[in-house]
């Protein structure tokens, strides 16, 4: 074999492939302990996500001296409908605080079972005399969080019952914080599951082939097995945040990356295996041809999503590490155990369309070789009008509601109770009760804060507060103040604007303001603020990456454009979705850049697919009949890489979270957009429009095309 494929063929070799094999038998064999504890190293406390130059991240690190440091308040409201409450509903409310503070979390390991109540305030009765309320302060500690979900339920159990007609909901940030856990709780295995399922389907559709799925479903499988190993020890020993919601990102992330690249390079083994009859040299070229489009395309998104690296929202910045793990282990895993297993496996892992060496390749009269002799008889209204109806759809964009997600309307389908009890609150309580906006200060000065404080509209009842309440200590008083409007509200976080400006104008207070509504309001600026930082360095990265790849400077302007021009136009159809089909109430600050990263990275892997093939076939033929050939060849494994990426993130709807709802339909939606029309229809049609001037300034910009034959023979593609 010759020399420039050695390389390519150590984990295809006679030996090699059963050496690759048990390289990987024995790492996932120390991967799969590991992966199980990476659900136990997730941190889903809002608190620590916050940029450390944040001013409640300073106030969350002084406050730890008045108030017990990794604790939350569950606030347990009884009431009747439109009725008085009773003095049995009284005993019963008093009755209950008993049993609350009793309330253990399960022990993990050894560990042994520990109360959960810190303290205890109430019952309280409201103004008007129609509910209670009674405050638990509950330590979250270094594994609280993970408890919330069956303490949230053990004291839901507690409340309910009693005198006939009383009421009794959970809520406040225990109560979200339980919510969200159950929600999370064992669905990992159910994500894993129907994504598994979706990506069967698809390839069973492919392929049509019984058994030819198994070997990239378990490249897939072991590769996520050891990915999440990695990031598990990051997570324990480097500092790596991890949240629930990029967990099970990343599990839709390895399956459809992963499957996307063994498409890529199951579609090349199969043509090679028609002009080798030994499968070993047939998958040695397959990887030296196929190999490099793989690389740059598992490159492109990795190094997409490490740009998050450069936000200051730790629950971005650590997406971004998370997610390149895991495609980079999916990518190595193709490159070596894929090819290892197909080699193994021989040509009746394709039964019963086996390829035979000698038989001509399907793909050159199919049907994207159609659909490009259609795009070459006026590639300039095509990719024109393309374009131009991709612009009015990306209009909808303007109609995209971002901002603070509030939590009652976080939650897709029926709602917990969590936001029932939110909304009993609202009604006979200040709006603000159990969230307290603290406020901390120099002390001598507390009083002049104090009364700054109280003047601010939408704040009421600012107190001295604490272990000590008034008392200083080490030079500070903290002090806790109600909202009188929801937490999580525009009205909300305008009052913390302006408490904030009211307590910084107090001369040598160095007074500064957090709490819960305080923390979501530095993480809605420090979203936007990475937003703006974020993309243009992610659209740098892909261009640079494209131009090395293609040794061009004006294809990969070109590519670049499409890709932000496709992510325009899925972003403004999901605007109207949301709005429209779904009923969502907005999306999240983060939103845009998450789906802009993910749609991006993931559009370029498509381009690459795609021009890579172009670039290879324009060198012989020309790059007008290169571009057609390209198109035939990849067009059938580009559309089921789609549609398997495109099922991957599709799956993540079934999670009854708005977010992750959005990003899923968005993800999904610009995947299939770009797989069918801009990278099949726009991205040729400029090809054959601009012609050999694509690959400016290199040789093959100047380099003379074939001689035309008649229209058929040009625009068929040519056998290779």
């Amino acid at each position: 074999m010759p020399g420039a494929y050695r390389f390519s063929s150590l984990p295809c070799g006679r030996r090699g492939k059963f050496v690759v094999l048990g390289a990987w038998i024995v790492l996932l064999l120390v991967a799969m302990p590991l992966a199980g504890k990476l659900t136990g190293a997730q941190e889903n406390d809002s608190s620590a996500w916050l940029p450390k130059d944040a001013e409640s991240t300073r106030v969350v690190e002084d406050s730890e001296r008045f108030v017990p440091a990794e604790s939350a308040p569950a606030v347990i409201v009884y009431h009747r409908d439109g009725a008085p409450i009773t003095p049995a509903d009284r005993a019963k409310a008093a009755a209950d605080v008993a049993r609350l503070q009793a309330v253990t979390g399960d022990p993990k390991g050894d560990a042994p079972p520990r109360r959960l109540a810190i303290s205890t305030q109430g019952p309280a009765p409201s103004k008007d005399g129609k509910a209670l309320e009674t405050l638990v302060v509950v330590g979250t500690g270094d594994d609280g969080w993970d408890l919330l979900g069956p303490a949230v339920d053990d004291y839901r159990d507690i409340v309910r019952g009693g005198p006939a007609g009383l009421k009794a909901h959970v809520t406040g940030p225990v109560g979200y914080g339980g919510d969200f856990s159950n929600v999370f709780a064992g669905f990992d295995k159910t994500l894993l599951f129907i994504t598994a399922a979706i990506v069967v389907a698809i390839l069973l559709v492919t392929y049509r082939s019984p058994v030819l799925w198994l070997a990239p479903l378990l490249c897939v499988g072991v590769a996520l097995t050891v990915a999440q190993a990695v990031i598990y020890l990051l997570a324990d020993n480097a500092g790596l945040t991890v949240n629930g919601q990029a967990a099970f990102i990343l599990t839709v992330l390895v399956f459809g990356a992963g499957t996307d690249y063994a498409l890529l390079l199951i579609a090349r083994y199969r043509e090679e295996l028609r002009r080798h009859d030994d499968r070993h040299e047939a998958m040695a070229f397959a990887l030296h041809r196929a190999g490099p489009a793989i690389i740059a395309s598992g490159s492109t998104v990795a190094l997409g999503m490490l740009c998050l690296l450069l936000a200051v929202l730790n629950s971005t910045k650590s997406m971004g590490p998370v997610m390149a793990i895991g495609v980079v282990v999916a990518l190595a895993a193709m490159v070596t155990l894929l090819p290892a297993l197909l080699v193994i496996g021989g040509r009746w892992l394709f039964w019963p369309k086996r390829p035979r060496y000698g038989t001509p390749e399907p793909s050159e009269k199919g049907l994207w070789a159609r659909t490009g002799a259609l795009v070459a008889l006026r590639p300039r209204v095509t990719w024109l009008v393309t374009a131009l109806v991709l612009g009015v759809l990306a209009l909808g964009v303007l109609g995209l509601r971002t901002g603070s997600l509030p939590n009652k309307d976080a939650f897709a389908g029926d709602k917990p109770d969590s936001v029932t009890g939110e909304e009993v609150l609202a009604r006979h309580f200040p709006a603000g009760s159990g969230s307290p906006v603290q406020i901390i200060t120099r002390a001598g000065t507390e009083n002049a804060v104090r009364a700054a404080a109280s003047a601010v509209p939408g704040i009421t009842d600012v107190q001295p507060a604490g272990a000590r309440p008034g008392q200083p200590i080490g030079g500070l008083v903290y002090l806790e103040g109600t909202l009188t409007h929801r937490p999580d509200s525009p009205a909300g976080f305008t009052a913390i604007e302006r408490v904030r400006d009211a307590v910084h104008r107090v001369p040598g207070a160095n007074a500064e303001v957090g709490g819960g509504s305080a923390i979501t309001l530095d993480i809605n600026e420090a979203s936007r603020r990475d937003q703006n930082v974020v993309i243009p360095v992610v659209l740098v990265v892909v261009f640079l990456i494209l131009a090395l790849l293609l040794r061009a400077l004006v294809a990969p302007l070109i590519l670049v454009a499409t890709v932000v021009l496709s992510f325009a136009a899925a972003l403004g159809v999901s605007a109207l979705v949301f709005e429209h089909v779904f009923g969502f109430a907005s999306a999240d600050p983060s939103f845009p850049l998450w789906t802009f990263v993910f749609l991006v990275a993931l559009g370029t892997d498509y381009n690459i697919f795609l021009m890579t093939r172009v670039h290879e076939e324009a060198k012989p033929h020309g790059t007008r009949r290169g571009a057609l050939i390209g198109l035939a060849a990849t067009g059938g494994v580009i559309t089921s890489a789609g549609a398997v990426l495109a099922g991957t993130f599709a799956a993540l709807g079934s999670l009854p979270l708005v977010f992750v709802a959005e990003l899923g339909f968005t993800v999904a939606f610009g995947v299939l957009l770009d797989t069918f029309i801009v990278r099949s229809v726009l991205v040729t049609a400029l090809n054959l429009d601009v012609g050999r001037h694509m690959w400016w300034p290199s040789a093959l910009a100047r380099a003379e095309a074939p001689a035309k034959g008649p229209l058929e023979d040009e625009t068929a593609p040519a056998a290779r």
